[in-house]
């Protein structure tokens, strides 16, 4: 592949609106994410490390093996399960989650009204016809004429 078409189809792909929208979500994600990471770590840690006597998520572990300390160094660190980290994350889920679930649900509202609206909405009705057909040479004339402009024929008084 020519390295003209290559740069020419990457520009294409780019400059498509959907991609640009994705990468505008992406990014919005990803600080969304560090809100909720935020209000998990700053405000509902130390509420549930208040109810547990002072141990919050990010403290709560268990020790497989414990730290080896030589001469006041760690040598070797401890290894743990991390779990009270785990369910920080779980909540970090939970609340994107239920974000997202709710301005989808908000979305497809607004799309069902919508739809609905429009469906009540009776059809318009079709314009009042402006011309008719002569009925001795089958030529186009106006709705209101009294005599055929072309084979000159008298037309019958509609009623």
């Amino acid at each position: 592949m020519a390295k003209g078409k290559f740069i020419k189809e990457f520009k294409d792909f780019i400059s498509k609106g959907n991609v640009v929208d994705m990468a505008v979500g992406v990014v919005v994600g990803g600080a969304f994410g560090k809100i909720v990471t935020g209000l998990v770590n700053y405000i509902i840690n130390p509420c549930i490390g208040l109810l547990t006597g002072g141990v919050g998520l990010d403290g709560l572990k268990t020790v497989i093996k414990e730290a080896v300390i030589t001469d006041g160094v760690e040598t070797t660190p401890e290894v743990a399960i991390l779990w009270g980290a785990w369910i920080q994350t779980i909540i970090d889920f939970i609340i994107v989650a239920l974000c997202i679930f709710l301005v989808i649900k908000i979305i497809s509202s607004a799309k069902a009204k919508a739809e609905a609206k429009k469906k009540k909405e009776p059809a318009p009705e079709p314009p009042a016809p402006t011309t008719k057909i002569c009925p001795f040479c089958c030529t186009e004339i106006a709705i209101g004429a009294c005599r055929c402009p072309n084979c000159t024929s008298e037309l019958p008084k509609e009623e």
